[in-house]
């Protein structure tokens, strides 16, 4: 037997399962050593590197690219392929740095799986690095690589320069389009997604099955019906549904998706026979619809037509019950996904929050506490409750816990340790948080960046927050409220109103919770002629109908200024005349302004809707105390006495500097 020859037996029987290996060939890596300083040929070699690969031997594998004297460009594809198919993707791009420093010329096979390693693994700067050198060397043009390029600034979000690169493609495949169109529909771009149909048909390209899945599921994710019905009607022209499952699934998807029960149904025994994929959908759009008695029957009728359940078949259970606070459910589901034996990290995650949300704070802790790993999804699940819960002490230690385990944190992590975080007004807590934030890139997410302006309000430090949203490129109606809610928490009311009028001039409409915001800086200043327009032009300019705590806001801040004539028209003319809130704000006011008459009212009022409440007496006693009517507050007191009343008492906390 030649060497060559003899080595790519070797190589082939390492592919076969060990018991089946003939006894001579487990120990035939000093073979490999010993003829690798032959004369055997790279085309040899590599062939044998590849089999090794994919038989998983990628030591034994390694061990012989090492010993190689000569080696080409496909000897590195070979590697850089084999380690990233077994998921060593930071190897991979080791092994392509070393190949570009050894004056090695990459070639189209090279640059395509560069490009999926960086798609695949979210490696978008170093994505943006092998454009570049794939550019410089002309590969960029090529169909291939081009559509790899279109699928990586897909996921990086950047739809806008995939569709530009994918125009400057001089050829284009249904294979192309359908890259395109999978990495539109995976980022919930539905309107761009019908608009490149549309430009297929043009084209004189047929949509197979394929394509049809990546519409019909994009309009799915956008609740696009009258879209998704049309495509239907297309695919049942085409005979697909009858032909390709994956379409006819698809169908069962959107219609679960778009919450349409009676046409989801109509698709899904439309299938024969349904696959595991139509029946979760099946059980997840009765559940959704939070049908229980229909979501189980669907779910009994998996095991009827002997299909195993999937991670996906629970996770509509376990929203339902979150959903719905139905923890006995829960639990049900919870027995049922042990008994299945699901380890899944989505399901976990799941777990933690259904528990969390239903109100036991101990099952969730349990049950991150079983997993046999920590992962970040389990920890952001956990960290949501514990938030719920007020355990704000916990909150941060679980942050500690995954930095000192090196679990990693993304935004979902720092927003809610910002949140707890921000309730002790420590401005070294929130700056701890801000610099980790930094680091990891996510100091620009919408979601982090409102966190950060809130703690940083909440502890003084306004001038903090007013950068901070500053460095927001392009805020949005939740950044600009978090911005109005950081002046008006330090008594900035001009500034709030400054803030909304900038807000409008950007083209970002405000909502009822926007207005509050300002409605309660204008208050806390006495801006009462500011107060006045921003209120009228809620539902004169922006069609907003006032809600009771807008009232509520407008009567405080008309009270605190003296006008409790004007206050009391406003309250005359709320649809809430009879609120405890509303009357609460009147009695403050006519405690601070002593106005007898209107007093006697509203404490007559309070008493009225609330007798129960013991806060509606101790109110009342205050109200007379201050107008000198002690003998009425004396007798409101002991009724508050007897009601056992207890008054939080006021605290605060200073941070000292360390000399």
């Amino acid at each position: 037997m030649k060497n060559h020859n003899f080595l790519l037996f070797c190589a082939r029987a390492a592919a076969l399962s060990w018991k089946h290996k003939p006894a001579f060939v487990r120990s035939f890596h000093h073979p490999l050593r010993c003829l690798t300083n032959t004369n055997t040929d790279i085309h040899s070699c590599n062939r044998i590197i590849s089999d090794l690969l994919k038989s998983g031997s990628l030591d034994s594998a390694a061990k012989l690219f090492d010993e190689m004297t000569e080696r080409d460009v496909i000897t590195w594809n070979i590697m850089i392929s084999g380690h990233y198919r077994r998921g060593f993707l930071r190897e991979s791009l080791s092994l392509y740095n070393q190949m570009v420093s050894q004056s090695f010329v990459e070639n189209s096979s090279t640059f395509s799986t560069l490009l999926s390693i960086c798609s695949s693994a979210g490696l978008f700067r170093e994505g943006r690095e092998v454009h570049c050198r794939a550019a410089v060397l002309g590969f960029s043009t090529n169909v291939y690589i081009g559509s790899a390029l279109v699928d990586l600034y897909l996921r990086m979000g950047c739809a806008g320069i995939a569709l530009r690169l994918f125009a400057t493609l001089p050829e284009r495949s249904l294979a192309t389009w359908n890259v395109a169109l999978r990495g539109l529909c995976e980022t919930g771009r539905s309107k761009e997604l019908l608009r490149m149909h549309n430009e297929m048909k043009v084209e004189g390209l047929e949509p197979n099955g394929v394509t049809f899945c990546y519409l019909i599921r994009g309009c799915g994710y956008e609740r696009c019906l009258e879209e998704g019905m049309q495509l239907h009607c297309c695919v049942i022209k085409g005979g697909l549904v009858d032909s390709n499952l994956f379409v006819a699934n698809a169908l069962v998807d959107f219609y679960s998706a778009c919450g349409c029960l009676a046409e989801t149904r109509k698709s899904f025994e439309a299938i024969r026979p349904p696959d595991v994929i139509s029946w979760n959908s099946m059980v997840s759009v009765c559940a959704a619809s939070a049908r229980i008695h229909e979501a189980i029957i669907n779910f009994r009728g998996m095991h009827l037509f002997d299909k195993k359940p999937s991670a996906c078949s629970f996770l509509g259970f376990l929203k339902l019950s979150s959903s719905s606070r139905n923890l006995v459910f829960g639990r049900q589901t919870h027995c049922c996904v042990v008994k299945a034996g699901f380890e899944a990290v989505l399901l976990r995650s799941a777990l933690i929050d259904m528990y969390g949300k239903c109100g036991d704070i101990d099952g969730a802790v349990r049950v991150f506490d079983s997993a046999l790993e920590r992962t970040l999804e389990c920890c952001n699940s956990l960290m949501t409750a514990l938030l719920k819960f007020d355990l704000v002490e916990d909150v941060v230690a679980l942050f500690g816990v995954m930095v000192d385990e090196r679990i990693g944190f993304d935004e979902v992590s720092l927003s809610s340790s910002l949140k707890a975080m921000s309730s002790s007004s420590f401005p070294a807590c929130c700056s701890l948080l801000h610099c980790c934030a930094i680091k990891s890139g996510f100091e620009s997410d919408a979601a982090v960046a409102c966190a950060l302006i809130d703690a940083y309000s909440r502890s003084g430090e306004v001038g903090s927050s007013r950068r901070l949203f500053a460095g927001i490129p392009s805020p949005n109606l939740v950044c600009f409220t978090a911005a109005i809610s950081a002046l008006a928490r330090n008594g900035m009311g001009k500034e709030c109103v400054a803030m909304l009028d900038l807000m409008i001039g950007n083209g970002v409409e405000p909502d009822e919770v926007t207005f509050l915001s300002v409605l309660t800086g204008c208050s806390h200043s006495g801006l009462v002629e500011e107060g006045r327009a921003v209120f009228h032009s809620m539902r004169a300019r922006h069609g907003l109908q006032p809600e009771r705590r807008h009232y509520s806001c407008m009567v405080d801040l008309l009270g605190r200024a003296g006008l409790l004539d004007e206050a009391m028209r406003v309250v005359e003319g709320t649809p809430w005349e009879e609120d405890f809130v509303i009357w609460s704000s009147v009695l403050r006011s006519c405690r601070v302004h002593r106005d007898e008459q209107l007093g006697n009212r509203a404490a007559e009022m309070l008493m009225r809707l609330q007798p129960e409440n013991p806060c509606s007496w101790l109110q009342a006693s205050y109200f007379y105390s201050d107008i000198g009517d002690f003998e009425a507050a004396k007798h409101y007191r002991e009724i508050a006495v007897a009601r056992k009343v207890r008054r939080e008492i006021g605290r605060s906390m200073i941070q000292v500097r360390e000399s």
